[in-house]
């Protein structure tokens, strides 16, 4: 099934293996509620799609939401992923090395920084140990959902995360609150699952599997190589986020801040996700100050805040398709 095919027959209950679909997205319902308990943490993110002519250019960009059914092969995905690491740590006397998934704790720092920014609006995050800043972010990330905050509270707590990376030395997966993962569902386009797979077929044969030391190697490879893939991936929807606006220099848009830096602020088109740079010196009515911990840009004299999660319109000033930029002005 394409994943529309399968939400369809879930939906109508009726139609090919509508009973086993059915049976699999109840499953599946009770697994992510369970995660969510156990700790496993909330993001919920929209993909940019663009929908292309027949040249290839870009005539619309839209917000691709998930589907149950996304959730429901999620889920044993997820399940799949967590048996293998499993059962590799049981037989860990005969295995001698993994590939691990892992996820370290949230930064203490960062985690302080957020608490301080979201007080403003009456929220807080109990910091007194990983198990109860997972909840407190769940319970933000919730309460938030549908605000004007929640584009602030959704950049902070995704950048005071750590990034998963691969290992043969396990500490867990923080975000999924799970104690042992690995990635072994996507073998055709993940090189990782692939070695999972042959250390797998290893232990099940008896046979050796490979020195740690070059394990440990492959996995740094392997963490540094997925960095550049998806700054590639960023760097293909920006491409086509610019060739989308650059026909439409002067055009006004409504959009919220979504980065604040010593050289302007970033702001996101709330209508199709292209985000674009509101230099500096381009505010006239004030000399502006970076304020690292407050997400801001604070006027000297007016006091004039412009921060992160902020609601503002902007024009389309300029769009340089080579360097894959936007530049915008507040309006």
């Amino acid at each position: 099934f394409a994943y529309s095919e399968a939400q369809k027959t879930i939906d109508a209950k009726k139609g090919k293996m509508a009973v086993e679909l059915s049976l699999l997205n109840q499953i599946a319902k009770i697994l992510r509620k369970t995660r969510f308990q156990n700790g496993s943490i909330n993001f919920e993110s929209n993909e940019v799609k663009f929908v292309l002519d027949e040249k290839n250019n870009p005539i619309d960009v839209y917000f691709k939401t998930p589907l149950g059914s996304n959730h429901l092969v999620e889920e044993f995905m997820l399940l799949t992923n967590k048996t293998v690491a499993e059962h590799i740590e049981r037989v860990k006397k005969e295995v001698g090395s993994f590939v691990y998934r892992v996820h370290s704790n949230p930064d203490s720092d960062k985690i302080k920084s957020l608490n301080n920014v979201i007080k403003k609006f009456g929220l807080s995050i109990k910091n007194k140990n990983p198990k109860t800043i997972c909840a407190s972010l769940n319970s933000l990330l919730k309460k938030t959902r549908g605000s004007a905050e929640q584009k602030l509270v959704d950049t902070l707590v995704v950048r005071s995360m750590a990034k998963a990376v691969y290992t043969t030395n396990n500490i867990g997966h923080y975000g999924l609150g799970f104690d042992y993962y690995s990635h072994f569902t996507s073998p055709i386009r993940r090189y990782p699952d692939l070695i999972v797979h042959r250390l797998l077929t290893a232990v099940l044969s008896g046979e050796k599997t490979i020195n740690k030391t070059i394990l440990e190697k492959l996995c740094k490879h392997c963490s540094e190589r997925e960095k550049v893939a998806s700054q590639a991936e960023r760097d293909s929807v920006k491409y086509m986020q610019v060739k989308f606006l650059q026909n439409k220099i002067g055009n006004s848009y409504s959009g919220v801040v979504s980065g604040v830096t010593e050289w302007g602020l970033y702001v996101e088109i709330a209508d199709n996700g292209c985000e674009g740079l509101v230099k500096i010196n381009s505010l006239k009515d004030d000399h502006y100050i970076y304020q690292e911990k407050e997400y801001a840009l604070i006027g000297y004299r007016t006091k004039n805040i412009y921060q992160l999660g902020q609601k503002v319109k902007i024009c389309i000033k300029r769009a340089d398709l080579k360097r894959k930029q936007l530049d915008f002005v507040l309006i």
